[in-house]
């Protein structure tokens, strides 16, 4: 059976610390070299072994694995008990998914370099993951007394055991984590819980006593005690520990907290929301546990005396007291936004950028509030200097276009687009910028630029052949000229086929049929308008009044036209179609 490994897998392997220097290569040799169990190589050996030792490295970290392993085996032909190369092929083996050689070499190559910490500690990992537990178990023992500076045996043991429930064995491995670690809040807490599922109070209770007695002076730990005794419903035996921290210092947040889940937990609702509020108006208190607990104030807020009045005084007041703090503010704003609060949101919002104008959430949701007002002037105020701040935000230009373009500042408006667009990147979404180059296009058409702006619905179709406000746009615009109607109806009926319902696409679609003198079938489209909403615009209805009349139709056509003049129609020809009783054409420069 040959073990030469075809180059198309080894180039799929991905090895860990592939990039070995020289340096740890010869290290590894000499490691090797003191740790072989009596095989002696003749000089001439060792340097051939050495050199195609070194070669089998270079060629590892230049991702030659196929070479690489290659030289591995022939190192292995001149020293076959070598740890080092033992350990280097089984991880190929591994990585090829064959664990078993990968394991056979590792076993061979820790039992060669008994000293090599490295080498264990790879045949544990192997061990446990195929669920050779014994083996494990075994080895793992072995390391901790090999190897007493090193701690990950032990934690390694003590996830063993625990899968397996060994609860005393458990116990005896964090003993001896703790000899080494020194007695701590997480050791003894583990502990704890161990106790309770060997159903062992008294032990569990004694090991948080003793972590107390360790640290007298540390409240903290007077706290978790009493906090375990709550949970283990022992609450007259936790409520006296808390009156005993509160005692020797009544500002400590963490027992004020517990103080509030023991009143919560005895069904105290007044002294629990009371002793919230102590805790949130507390200056020494982190703005993440006021968090944590305004969220649940809020929570409660449907089943219990605290109404939204509250609780909004309940923010202000801690707001008025941290005035440098943005979190709670944030949570305050969403609160509000929830209750359809905008107005009183939004200076909220105007507090947090001040403090951190770098913040985009807070940026992003008050441009919301703008935007669902209508507010164009406060859209642009908002968005200036998102885009001094976060110059590749693109929705900062966007909004900021859109705004300026409604207000006509067509000049900012093209500007917004132009710059954004130095910004957009292979991972810019293309619709959104196929959207800058439509509305470019209508910007250049207001200036009656006519050819800049086909060339800006032309990009906008190459970023997106299915935008529909630039393929209709643009085929209107054509159709206004009496300029490649042929083009314009296929563009627009893209429009009216993407969306039938849509008034405007409509009207442009029976516009360009009129134009090319298809007058049947203008009229059905015209309708079709006219019955989706077109009837509130008066182009739409002038259009179908010329239709109307090219149709035959002249009393439809009349009473059209003087409906389109009654709501406002700016037409120029308008009121001689009315006077002559005939269509007269629009002329265009």
């Amino acid at each position: 059976m040959s073990y030469r490994i075809k180059g198309l897998f080894l180039a799929t392997v991905i090895l860990a610390g592939a990039l070995v220097s020289c340096t740890s290569a010869r290290k590894a040799l000499e490691l090797q070299k003191t740790a072989l169990p009596g095989r002696q190589l003749t000089p001439e050996q060792q340097r051939k072994y050495d050199y195609f030792f070194l070669e089998a490295i270079r060629m590892k970290a230049l991702n030659k694995h196929d070479a690489s392993f290659d030289l591995f085996r022939h190192c292995l032909d001149i020293d076959p008990d070598a740890p080092s190369v033992l350990y280097e092929i089984s991880r190929y083996h591994q990585f090829l998914g064959q664990k078993e050689l990968g394991l056979d070499c590792l076993k061979r190559a820790a039992a060669y370099a008994p000293d090599n910490y490295w080498y264990s500690q790879a045949l544990a990992a192997l061990y446990r993951q195929l669920e050779k537990t014994k083996e494990a178990t075994a080895l793992l023992e072995s390391m901790t007394t090999r190897f007493p500076d090193k701690q990950e045996p032990l934690f390694a043991l003590l996830e063993l055991y625990g899968k397996q429930q060994n609860f005393e064995k458990m116990i005896a491995t964090l003993d001896r984590i703790e000899d080494k670690m020194g007695k701590n809040e997480e050791i003894s807490m583990e502990k704890f819980r161990i106790y309770l599922q060997m159903k062992d109070d008294k032990k569990a209770f004694r090991e948080i006593d003793n972590l107390v007695k360790e640290y007298p002076l540390n409240m903290h730990y007077l706290t978790i005690r009493g906090d375990v005794y709550l949970q283990n419903n022992k609450k007259e035996e936790a409520y006296d520990i808390y009156k005993k921290v509160l005692e020797r210092e009544p500002d400590n947040p963490l027992v004020q907290v517990s103080m509030a889940a023991y009143y919560d937990a005895t069904g105290e609702k007044e002294l629990y929301y009371r002793q919230l509020d102590t805790i949130l108006l507390n200056k020494d208190v982190s703005a993440d546990l006021k968090l944590n607990l305004m969220r649940q104030f809020i929570a409660g807020d449907a089943q219990s005396r605290k109404d939204s009045t509250e609780i909004i005084s309940m923010f202000d007041r801690i707001i008025e007291l941290d005035t440098e703090d943005t979190i709670i503010p944030m949570l305050y704003t969403q609160y509000l936004l929830s209750k359809k609060m905008e107005d009183r949101a939004a200076p909220v919002l105007e507090h947090i950028l001040q403090l951190d104008p770098a913040n985009a959430a807070a940026r992003m949701t008050l441009l919301g509030i703008a935007i669902q007002k209508n507010d164009y002037e406060e859209v642009i105020r908002i968005c200036k200097p998102g885009i001094e701040v976060f110059p590749d935000k693109i929705e900062f230009y966007f909004y900021m276009g859109i705004a300026c373009y409604q207000g006509e500042k067509y000049d900012e408006a093209l500007a917004a687009y132009e710059e954004a667009l130095k910004h957009v990147t292979d991972k810019t979404d293309k619709t959104v910028i196929s959207d800058f180059y439509s509305m470019m296009g209508d910007i250049r058409h207001t200036r009656n630029q006519m050819k800049e702006a086909y060339a800006a619905y032309d990009s906008a179709l190459v970023y997106n052949p299915s935008n529909t406000g630039a393929l209709n746009n643009y085929a209107y615009y054509l159709s206004i000229e009496r300029r490649d109607l042929d083009r314009a109806e296929e563009m627009s009926y893209k429009t009216v086929k993407a969306e039938p319902g849509n008034p405007t696409y409509l009207d442009t679609y029976a516009w360009i049929l009129f134009e090319k003198g298809d007058f049947v079938q203008a009229r059905l489209f015209i309708d079709d308008a006219l019955k989706n909403g077109g009837d509130e615009s008066e182009v739409i209805i002038e259009h179908a009044g010329d239709i109307h009349y090219m149709s035959g139709d002249v009393d439809r056509a009349i009473t059209l036209w003087l409906k389109a003049q009654e709501m406002g129609s700016e037409s120029k020809t308008l009121e001689q179609k009315i006077k002559k009783k005939k269509y007269v054409p629009e002329k265009h420069d």
